[in-house]
């Protein structure tokens, strides 16, 4: 692709992801709405997703990502539903998903109709975070969700890779496709197992932020390509990986924390949006591929295909929640969990770029059996699930009034949490300044108090009344006036630096302190909302 259409994706895509925030439309979906119009634009250029780029370049650093934001206590409580979800449901929909095409369209051969199934099974993780970020879903269906999504991209690949090999005449059986899966598997969560001691001990030593976050950028990449190196499942090692560091970050330096959740959400916000104008951006290049089809044909496949994808979820979502046999033990969640777990079964960029690596020919040179049909297939359900089940997502939520987080409660908890700390805090200030060695002046001293009880107080506040005028609490009102201050400041050391009292290097050093000042009072804001 040429450096212009490229930057073009990129531009056009941040300005819908931006103006997607001003609207109650989730950003994917109007990225997708737009990338569907724009399509059919005179002289836009085709954009066909390379899975030679998506998959190796793109998918990594999405899944680091996921895996960091991820709660690896959340995903070891609940490892019973999120492999049911991420394996047994995945192959279960790649069969029936594909036993229903198979009886759907005449002359599709199984074997690529096993290869569609196995390309729509797995629902993705961009779609499943971004929805679940912007609504809020209670803590354990997020959790599920989010585990699910990480996982499920690996065994959909390799049931892919045996269909596929079925389909194209290298002969492939059921017990190979069980041992493919296996080696996959072990040798992916082996080789991040590997990585994960080694990347954790260099970030711990590197001093310099740049350098930190510079490897950070790298690591998905690293394990992505020395598992797949080894014919292994390169999805695990990245999040293997990823939740391991994520697990294990408060012991890297504040300053590479900080510049690290900057720059990462840069990348995501980057490649989402992406991502999500890339897949309707398809819309031309895969209907152009349907000249044998008729529309009402082609129409009526689709709807079987996507009703096909929709009922598994639900047939497989609520067989392991209550039948006996797959069911975890003790008490039975409401009706409603498993169903908006169904509901919530968005596909996303990674099925659109597997079908892509579907290869033209077979084996003995005929063209792979309704290549153009499958892409079409794939597209329509990817588009279908963003649009009907992510737009129709929320009000179902409200409808069935599943409960949101108790932000009260989690409150409560962090201000418990804050209050332990400080405590523990306040003891070792007492023991340092009791040694000769670290006397301080008084106001200092006296400072160092006022910025521990500051912190233990602030959540409290949250939990307070509030004022009768403004309708804010007081630590609200402390942040902004602090926010006030600091920006009283910083115009003060610019009109200095206007007026060569100061030069530039000095004013940058001062306004970096009170950035760092001003962000901290931000992310105590954000906390609070």
């Amino acid at each position: 692709m040429d450096a212009l259409p490229l930057l073009s994706l990129v531009a056009g895509s941040a300005v819908v992801a931006g103006a997607a925030r001003r609207t109650p439309v989730p950003a994917p979906l109007l990225l997708v709405a737009v990338g569907l119009a724009v399509s059919y634009v005179p002289g836009v250029p085709d954009y066909t997703l390379d899975p030679d780029i998506v998959l190796p370049l793109v998918l990594p650093p999405l899944l680091h990502l996921a895996a960091l934001d991820s709660s690896y206590l959340g995903l070891r409580a609940n490892v019973r539903p999120v492999a049911l979800l991420s394996i047994g449901y995945v192959l279960f929909a790649t069969a029936a998903v594909g036993g229903i095409c198979y009886l759907v369209v005449p002359d599709l051969p199984l074997t690529a109709a096993l290869v569609l199934g196995a390309v729509i099974a797995p629902p993705d993780a961009v779609a499943a975070t971004a929805v679940a970020r912007r609504i809020g879903l209670p803590t354990r269906i997020t959790t599920i969700l989010k585990g699910e999504s990480l996982f499920n991209d690996a065994t959909a690949i390799t049931a892919y890779k045996v269909a596929l090999a079925a389909a194209v005449g290298e002969g492939a059986t059921w017990a190979g496709g069980v041992a493919e899966f296996a080696v996959a598997a072990v040798g992916g969560v082996g080789v991040g197992v590997l990585l994960m001691g080694p990347l954790h001990w260099l970030r711990t030593r590197l001093r310099e932020p740049l350098l930190q976050n510079t490897l950070s950028l790298l690591i998905p990449f690293v394990a992505y390509a020395a598992a797949e190196q080894v014919h292994a499942s390169g999805v695990l090692a990245v999040v293997v990986v990823g939740l391991y560091l994520g697990h294990r970050s408060w012991q890297v330096d504040f300053a590479t924390r900080l510049q690290e959740e900057a720059v990462w959400k840069m990348v995501a916000f980057i490649l989402e949006s992406s991502v999500f104008a890339l897949i309707g951006l398809q819309l031309r290049f895969v209907v152009s591929g349907l000249g044998a089809y008729a529309p009402e044909q082609a129409a009526w496949y689709a709807t079987a295909v996507f009703a096909a994808v929709v009922v598994a979820r639900f047939v497989w979502v609520y067989g392991a929640t209550y039948l006996p046999v797959l069911r975890q033990p003790g008490g039975l969640p409401p009706w409603t969990h498993p169903f908006v777990v169904s509901w919530a079964g968005m596909r996303g960029v990674v099925s659109l770029a597997i079908a892509f690596a579907i290869p033209m020919n077979v084996h003995g040179g005929a063209e792979f059996p309704d290549r153009n049909l499958v892409l079409f297939l794939t597209f329509t359900t990817v588009i279908g699930t963003l649009v009907l089940q992510g737009l129709t997502l929320p009000p179902v939520i409200r409808l069935l009034r599943l409960p949101g987080r108790d932000e009260r409660q989690e409150t409560l908890a962090e201000a418990q949490a804050q209050n332990e700390a400080s405590g523990a805090a306040r003891r070792r200030l007492d023991e340092l300044v009791a040694d000769p060695r670290n006397a301080l002046p008084k106001p200092l001293e006296d400072r160092l108090h006022a910025v521990l009880a500051r912190r233990r107080d602030a959540v409290w506040e949250r939990l307070g009344t509030v004022n009768a005028l403004t309708g804010e609490s007081a630590d609200d009102t402390y942040r902004r006036l602090a926010r006030e201050v600091i920006n009283a400041e910083r115009e003060v050391f610019v009109r200095l630096r206007d007026e060569r009292r100061i030069d530039d290097e000095m004013l940058r050093t001062l306004l970096r302190r009170l950035d760092l000042e001003e962000a901290a009072a931000y992310r105590e804001g954000a906390a609070g909302r």
